[in-house]
């Protein structure tokens, strides 16, 4: 085992004078090493340990999530200094030991988030410690960002400025859009896990108390807003990435993750998919090894292996423990075809043609839900993105909110789990959610089977009591086998997952504007059908 040196609160200076403080784990042997560097809101000294929910939970009994060696969603140093790597955790401005002026939004996030990526405010610092990391004498001039959560979509908007010694990026997990992947998605807003409050109440902030290393500069001139739309910020990056879509994320990264990969301009890039516990899957050493192949090919030109391997390792799950893992050429997956299923009110199910009779169906906004089922006659795979298009009406109010679940069921007619952090062992195959007067689309963003919102704040359009309006709602990817005789059911409420009881909920959503019921319209000019990306094996 490599002796470490540990530096701890090492001042790092950016442009306007003031300086960050970061905890750097390096080789105790003099040299010359690549630098994995990581920018944090929740503390650099928050080392995991039984405060943090993904305590204890590995599915390899090394895990770091249960030694308590490296800081919360960071690289391990035990490891990566072993392999000849520096271990660089930034506490971003204004947070725990860093002094200056936090990047807030207008509407953000307690850490700020809308202000990272919408608005990069701390790709100037990112920027500047890059390149003050890249000049020391114990750096050989490579660094590579690498991390999960806001350690990963934190180097969006960085990447697209190319820094000079920033050689690849490594967003584990990764946003693209604040308002749309977290805060409101679909027009509806988040009501615990984005306030102020569940951040004050939880582990992070508790970890991360802001007691600053040393004072600001008096003129202090923290990096200013540069607001870009996520189709924009993320074509300007080229560099080589290594990129983690998690396909049981859904409301915090899974949609920005996976379209993420497919819009960035990189020649060379990889994505790494999976469908379980974020954080076991992290520090697993399959997903270990495929990082450790990526830093040495790009960080220290000693082993290309990874050039020879296909663009896109897929993992398909099948249940909570079992799954397949094979590797694809590109992501959208090519042998999975777009198809449309049609709705039918008339006995709740799914059909390959649009029903030629009109028919309705009416379920109670604050207690019902509807149903459609769909049988699969072959071995069946879901990857991607899904998308729903209803026709609908309420009768007593302007507006009404919409959610979809994908359900899984087996061929006993028993529903099928998936493991999340969101709701651990309690994960559905997909959700989606829709704000009625929020349904324009951004028509230049959007595809098929990925549309995407104009706008989710805001008055937005509103309806006519019993007005029948066509909406399509964006449903988040799925990465999902359906054997021979085993069903999907398009479930449609006007509460979170139709408003099942679950063990425990880390998002919620209860500031609605339901009232009374909700009727959807099928069949004949009413094509209301479900489109997927289905692979017939």
């Amino acid at each position: 085992m490599t002796e470490i040196r540990f530096l701890k609160d090492a001042p790092i200076p950016m442009r306007d004078g003031l300086n960050l403080a970061a905890n750097i784990h390096m080789p105790a042997e003099p040299g010359k090493y690549p630098v994995i560097m990581a920018f944090t809101a929740f503390g650099k000294d928050a080392y995991w340990g039984k405060e943090f929910n993904g305590w204890g939970r590995a599915y390899e009994p090394w895990s770091p999530t249960i030694t308590g060696t490296c800081t919360f969603e960071a690289n391990d140093p035990d490891f990566w200094c072993n392999c000849g790597y520096i271990i660089i955790t930034v506490d971003a401005r204004g947070f725990n030991r860093s002094p200056g002026t936090r990047a807030l939004a207008e509407i953000d996030g307690s850490p700020g988030e809308q202000a990272i990526i919408a608005e990069g405010r701390w790709a100037r610092d990112e920027y500047d410690a890059i390149e003050w990391a890249g000049v020391q004498d114990w750096c050989n001039g490579s660094v590579a960002l690498s991390g999960v959560s806001i350690l990963g979509f934190s180097q969006w908007r960085v990447a697209g400025l190319n820094p000079p010694h920033l050689k690849c990026f490594n967003p584990w997990e990764g946003m693209i859009n604040f308002y749309q992947d977290c805060k409101f998605p679909g027009g509806i807003p988040e009501t615990k896990f984005t306030t102020p409050e569940s951040w004050t109440k939880g582990s992070y902030i508790r970890t991360n108390r802001f007691e600053a290393a040393w004072p600001a500069p008096e003129n202090e001139d923290p990096p200013a807003p540069d607001f870009m739309e996520e189709d924009d910020f993320l074509e300007k990056i080229t560099l080589p990435a290594l990129i983690c879509g998690n396909w049981t994320d859904h409301g915090i990264h899974a949609r920005g993750s996976f379209k993420g990969f497919r819009k960035i301009s990189s020649e060379h890039k990889w994505l790494f998919t999976h469908g379980r516990y974020k954080w076991s899957e992290f520090y697993c050493s399959e997903a270990r090894t495929m990082r450790k192949l990526f830093f040495d090919c790009y960080l220290k030109g000693m082993d290309e292996r990874i050039l020879s391997l296909p663009k896109v390792q897929l993992m398909v799950m099948e249940n909570m423990t079992e799954y397949s893992v094979r590797f694809e050429d590109d992501y959208p997956v090519k042998s999975a075809v777009a198809t449309r299923l049609y709705l039918d009110a008339a006995d709740g199910v799914l059909k390959d043609s649009l029903p030629a009779e009109e028919r309705s169906v009416t379920y109670d906004s604050e207690s019902g839900l509807s149903a459609f089922d769909w049988v699969f006659e072959e071995d069946t795979e879901l990857i991607g993105p899904s998308a729903l298009k209803l026709w609908v009406s309420t009768a007593e109010a302007d507006d009404m909110d919409i959610f979809v679940t994908l359900r899984k069921f087996d061929k006993n007619g028993a529903e099928v789990r998936f493991d999340s952090v969101l709701i651990p062992e309690y994960w559905i195959v997909a959700v989606g959610w829709m704000r009625l007067s929020h349904r324009e689309l951004n028509t230049k963003a959007s595809t098929p089977l990925e549309p995407l919102q104009k706008h989710v704040i805001g008055p937005g359009e509103k309806v006519s009591p019993g007005e029948i309006v066509p909406c399509e709602i964006p449903v988040w990817p799925a990465g999902v086998l359906f054997r021979k005789g085993e069903s999907l059911r398009v479930e449609i409420a006007g509460r979170y997952r139709g408003g099942e009881p679950l063990p425990r909920q880390d998002k919620c959503y209860d500031d609605l504007v339901n009232k009374g019921k909700h009727t959807i319209y099928t069949g004949g000019k009413y094509d209301s059908g479900f489109l997927a990306p289905l692979n017939r094996r």
